[in-house]
């Protein structure tokens, strides 16, 4: 929570208890000690239910919010339309339709109600149609919305990203903030020379973005001068422009589950189009070290995949064929697990051994694959 938005909510407590204090201590009864403590108990659950109003509103946006002030103001005239109606009605048929005013008074408030109701539906179907003269704010539905992807400064220092860029995918949707660039900026004249080569790298490949055909890349001048840290910017201009974020950092997928902002990961891409092996595939593997277990060599695919290879701890820094036992899937993408067509002579007792134990071999693979 950053300081001006603590500020706030203290401000409008204790507006909350002083006012609805005063009001009791001023009533009928006067200054008594249990006018005092209805005051103050008023007043904090007054503010309470004011924090737990912007609590639930968090995740709303600024574009959210104008739809719906659009479609209460539409839905009031048309409730004030509905009723002024009826009223012009019994005025013109006073001598057949005779109502109490009890009723009449219910029948009003059922008009003004469905009125208010259908306009602020009819706004949210129709929001594509209204294109009102406020900065940033174009109404869309939520449902077809293409949303834009933001660049982080993880994301922009992966030149994977060109590649992406170039592919078609994501055509006239990628943001860069602003103040991301002046990062990279005042990185690239810093002391420490290999933060100032990452951030020289980082400069070029968005560059280079501006260069390829069809993508429109664009620039965002928004900035949070009160919130200092970069990630925080960039969830905050999300919510703000009702944007994903694209970045290169594993780590910052939780955080977008607990501020409400999709974070979309190229890592997560990069392994989903990754190639499968199929159990019984012969692959050709250079084995790089030794596995856990005796005999198993460990080698990677071009693309960074891990395999395991049982009988291949004999043939380290050699090229060989492997038959795929099994792929399994993790978190961070796939291992897999191989024998050695060269080494696979192996004696029944090892045998035995290596049958017994893959499955915990996979879950200790797993777990060392996580690490990594």
């Amino acid at each position: 929570m950053n300081v001006s938005l603590a500020f706030t909510r203290v401000f409008f407590v204790i507006l909350s208890v002083f006012f609805l204090t005063m009001y009791m201590v001023s009533g009928e009864g006067g200054y008594t000690p249990m006018n005092l403590v209805w005051g103050l108990l008023m007043g904090g659950g007054l503010g309470a239910l004011l924090i737990g109003f912007d609590i639930l509103f968090k995740r709303f946006n600024l574009r959210a919010f104008n739809i719906a002030i659009i479609g209460l103001f539409t839905g009031y005239l048309m409730g004030e339309a509905l009723v002024l109606i009826l009223s012009a009605i019994l005025d013109i048929s006073a001598a057949s339709i005779h109502l109490n005013t009890q009723t009449l008074e219910v029948i009003k408030i059922a008009l003004f109600l469905f009125g208010i109701y259908t306009g602020t539906l009819m706004t949210l179907r129709a929001a594509d149609e209204f294109y009102v003269s406020i900065p940033f704010v174009k109404f869309t539905p939520t449902a077809h919305k293409k949303k834009d992807l933001l660049m982080d400064i993880s994301v922009v220092s992966d030149a994977r990203i060109i590649d992406l860029a170039a592919s078609g995918l994501i055509d006239q949707h990628l943001v860069v903030p602003r103040f991301i660039v002046k990062d990279l900026y005042a990185q690239a004249e810093a002391s420490d020379e290999m933060m100032r080569n990452k951030a020289r790298r980082s400069l070029e490949v968005v560059k280079k973005l501006e260069s390829v055909p069809d993508l429109d890349l664009r620039y965002n001048d928004t900035d949070f001068p009160e919130v200092k840290d970069p990630m925080n910017k960039m969830i905050r201009l999300a919510r703000l422009l009702d944007a994903n974020i694209i970045t290169a950092d594993i780590s910052r997928v939780q955080m977008a589950a607990i501020e409400g902002v999709r974070i979309i990961n190229i890592h997560s891409l990069s392994n989903a189009l990754k190639p499968l092996m199929q159990a019984g595939e012969n692959i050709k593997i250079k084995i790089q070290r030794y596995g856990k277990e005796p005999r198993q060599g460990v080698g990677y695919l071009e693309d960074g995949t891990m395999v395991v290879v049982n009988g291949g701890g004999q043939f380290i820094g050699e090229t060989i064929d492997a038959q795929v036992l099994s792929v399994k899937h993790t978190s961070s993408g796939r291992m897999i697990f191989c024998n050695a067509m060269d080494g696979n002579n192996y004696d029944d007792e090892d045998s035995d051994t290596r049958h017994g134990s893959r499955h915990a071999r996979h879950h200790t693979y797993h777990d060392d694959h996580e690490e990594q």
